[in-house]
Formats: structure tokens, sequence, C-alpha cells
């Protein structure tokens, strides 16, 4: 009896034993078991110091506020409007799935009157029928159709456009009070962030889309600098197809960061929203002009580089470099030259081209503002009085990369000449313009690698006036290695001037 009573205690003692290290062995691998309270805590994703809430939430709470939008124009011939932002032409969306949809044994007299409509979509932002989405949206439509998600359709009245922004406020008049969505702020987004885009896609209503924040800051994505200068989308993995256009982009809060606007079509799920901070800074001009009036000091800038930080002698890569300066506008009369530095404006810093874009921008014209430029090593404070700027004006606008070019053949890979008359109709050369021809570039030099190109002409060489071939010759014989050439060049294919850095290497 003893013996079986001592091999129970044994057994006991050695399953307790059994039990402990087990427990001990889970604990230090983490698969111990947690508790409720426990997987409620680090197993939910965080967004900053917001706990991630349901997608599905979210899609509840803001579809009721999302509309399809319908515009209809009358046009006369054949011509579709389709409009593809960042895309290839005109398209119709559906030819990529079916091929061309063609009306057979119909022919079409091109010149009766008929009707061209495009889908897109749109979002409440207030109770009392304000409604936003793109421009091209409803660009030249004749009547603009509002869906709600009831099935309910009326009309709506086009308030206020930007073609610069890509916006457009709408009105419904007569509805019941409408549910707005809230306005985030989108210079709060970070890189990363979860972001949902609702919208109707290929028509197919009410879709929900879902991804992260992939950049922001994004431009240079559109040829017009008209409104390439105003460039500053959010991009984003969450799918973006023919007719999200004008939904909102909405962050984990249920706020409204970005207006989904287009798709880069040769690569998936690369699309690009407006900052919803855009919108809210010209909201106001919307509702009470229809439009938005912005102040222009008619420059052309870019962002200061390397290159021109040490050619110019800068102390910094912050400011905005002016390239050109249109004669008789606003800078002009204020004695800004090419060549200067804008540093700040009414004593705000100027970091790159986006902040002196966004400052002047939102100024009224005829406003008067302090410019501070480098000039020479020296800092000087120009006023100007703003005017309005128009809406193919592409001040504020970067323009491309400045390249280089100059010099001898021998020593920067140009051939130059004197401009003569024939020359000057051979490139159609203005008579104001003067300095010479740039007749050859070699594809492998410093000339050729700054972008200088046959018909350009040089103005300046290190802000000395070049008159003849002789004496541009003894301006680059006498740059040393490692020293730079500036280089003021006129090209008569876009009528612009810029500066041109050319490094002796």
């Amino acid at each position: 009896m003893q013996k079986s009573t001592k091999r129970a205690l044994s057994f006991s003692a050695l399953i307790a034993a059994a039990v402990i290290f087990g427990m001990v062995v889970a604990g230090s691998v983490d698969v111990t078991p947690q508790t409720e309270a426990q997987r409620e805590g680090p197993a939910r994703a965080r967004a900053g110091s917001v706990i991630l809430p349901s997608f599905a939430d979210i899609a509840d709470e803001t579809m009721p506020s999302v509309v399809s939008i319908t515009s209809t124009n009358i046009v006369t011939g054949s011509r579709r409007r389709f409009v593809n932002p960042f895309g290839g032409g005109e398209e119709n969306p559906f030819e990529f799935f079916f091929g061309p949809q063609q009306r057979r044994n119909q022919p079409r007299d091109d010149s009766e009157e008929h009707r061209e409509t495009q889908g897109g979509t749109g979002f409440v932002i207030s109770d009392d029928g304000y409604i936003v989405t793109n421009f091209h949206v409803i660009e030249d439509a004749d009547r603009v159709r509002i869906r709600f998600s009831n099935r309910e359709q009326v009309d709506a009245k086009v308030v206020g456009q930007d073609q610069a922004t890509d916006l457009a406020l709408l009105k419904v008049e007569g509805r019941a009070r409408m549910t707005p969505l809230v306005l985030g702020d989108s210079d709060r987004l970070r890189v990363g962030e979860w972001v949902m885009a609702i919208g109707d896609p290929l028509t197919f209503d009410k879709t929900v889309t879902v991804g992260v924040v992939s950049a922001k800051d994004r431009s240079g994505l559109t040829a017009d600098p008209g409104t390439r200068s105003f460039e500053n989308f959010i991009q984003t993995d969450a799918a973006i197809n023919f007719g999200n256009s004008g939904g909102p982009l909405i962050n984990v809060n249920g706020e409204v960061v970005g207006i989904n606007t287009a798709m880069f079509r040769p690569a998936q799920n690369i699309g690009f929203a407006v900052p919803v901070n855009t919108l809210k800074s010209i909201l106001p001009q919307l509702r009470e002009k229809g439009k938005v009036v912005r102040g222009y000091l008619g420059i052309n800038i870019r962002n200061v580089d390397q290159d021109t930080a040490a050619a110019f002698n800068l102390k910094s890569m912050d400011g905005a470099f002016v390239d050109s300066v249109v004669s008789g506008e606003p800078a002009d009369k204020a004695g800004v030259r090419p060549g200067d530095t804008i540093v700040s404006v009414d004593n705000v810093p100027v970091k790159d081209t986006r902040d002196l874009i966004g400052y002047v921008s939102g100024k009224a014209p005829k406003s008067r503002v302090r410019l501070t430029v480098m000039r020479e090593g020296k800092e000087l404070t120009l006023p100007a009085n703003l005017a309005e700027r128009g809406v193919d004006d592409p001040e504020a606008g970067e323009t491309r990369e400045a390249g280089a070019g100059n010099g001898s053949r021998g020593k920067i890979g140009v051939s130059v000449h004197e401009l003569t008359q024939q020359l000057r109709q051979t490139y159609r050369i203005e008579p104001s313009i003067l300095g010479i021809v740039v007749m050859d570039v070699k594809e492998v030099s410093p000339a050729g690698e700054a972008g200088i190109q046959e018909g350009d002409v040089i103005t300046q060489v290190n802000g000395r006036a070049v008159a003849s071939t002789e004496d541009f010759g003894k301006l680059v014989s006498a740059a040393k290695s490692g020293e730079y050439l500036r280089l003021y060049v006129y090209s008569p294919r876009g009528r612009l001037s810029r500066f041109v850095l050319v490094k002796i290497e």
C-alpha cells in the first residue's frame, strides 16, 4: 500500500514538473495563449495613436455621401468626349475589354448634333447641397446629373470650377438635408498610412478599394505648364480607374484627405489624388466667384540643385532659382533678374519652388509682396505688385531642368555661328534676340548632357553679353577645369530663356 502511494505521489510530482517546464518553454517562445484583453492590444494595427478601425465600418459611414455623376454635352461630328488624365488620348475604357465599339450598318452624318456623356464620382461637403468633383468630369458639360445612393437622380448646377487644380464645385437644389463628409488635413498625411478610395470605376456603382499612401507631392505629371505649376498629388496604390475621378480618398478616421483624379496607365495601382487642403484653400472662391483668382509674378523658376548652388555661389540649395523674367510683368518691374534666387517672400522662407508658388498664388491680384533675392552673393529686397494669373500662364511654374551648353566644340561640345538673317528665318529667332546660335552639339559632351540643342541662342556667358563667336571662344577658353560656365540660352522652340550650367571637366 505504501509503495503504491509513493508511486502515485512520484507520478503526480513528475506531471507537475512537466507542466511547469512546458509553461516556461512556451512562455519563452511567446506561444502561451493570450487572454481576450491581450489580443485586443498589440494584435490590432494602429495608425499613429489611433487604433485602426474596420474598413467596413468606414465604408458604411461614408458611402451614402458619395454620389455618381453623369455629364452630358451636345457636340457636332464624331468626336467622343472621354477624358483620360495622364492617359494616352481620348479612349472609351470599355474598348480595353471588348475592342472598338462600332455601330454596324449605321452611317453617321458628321454634321449632325449628338449627345456625348461621361461618368465620374463626387461627394457631399455640406448639408445644403454642395458637391465636389473633378473639373475634367464636368468640363464643357451642358447638363450634369447626380445619382444618390438611394437611386434618386437630380440635376446639379456647376457653381465653380478650376482647371489648374482639376476641381469643381456643384450644387443640388430642393433636396432634403444631406450628410456631408468631413474634410481632413492632407498635410498631416504620412506615406504608408491606410486610405480608402470610393467611386464608380467603369460604371460599377459604389466600389471601395483600399491601399496606402505611396508618396506625396508628386508633380510633373501633365504637359500643360498652366496646371503643372500646381501639381502636388498624393500617390496611392488603392485602385483608381475610369469613373473614380472626383471621388473621395478617405483616411482611417473617415475623413477626406484627397480627391481621386487620375491613374498612371502603364502601371498597376499607381493612382493620384488632389490633396484636400488644396480644395479647402480655393473653396471660398469657388463658392463666391465661380473661379479662382491668383496672384502672378511673371517669372519662370526651378529648384536649386547642387550645380546651380555651386555656379552661383549660393550657401544652400534652398530657394527658387529664376530662369527667366517676363518683360513688363510684376517681377520685371520690381527688378528681378534671371539668375536671382528668391529665398523668401514677405519674410516667409522659400525652400523650393512650391513654397513660392503657393504663397504668390494665394495672394489676390494687386497685392504687394516683398521678395528677398540672392544676387552675386548679396541679399536684396524687392517689392512687387502682383498681377492676375491667366489660365494659360506658366508663371511660377517649374521649367524643365536646366542643362548645359557653351564653348568651343573641342572643350564643351558645341559649334556656334553668329546670327544672320537666314539663320533667324531657319530657326525662327525673333529680331529682339541677340547672341550666337548653336549649329551642332556633340551628343557625348558637357553641352549635350546639359541639354543644349541645335538652334538655341547663347546670349550671355557668366553674366557677360555675347555678340560674336570670338567673344564666346575667349570666355570658354578662359574657363578652367572644375569651373562652371553659366550660359543664358534662348530656345526658339519654347520661346523661353533659361540658365544652362556647363562644368568644365
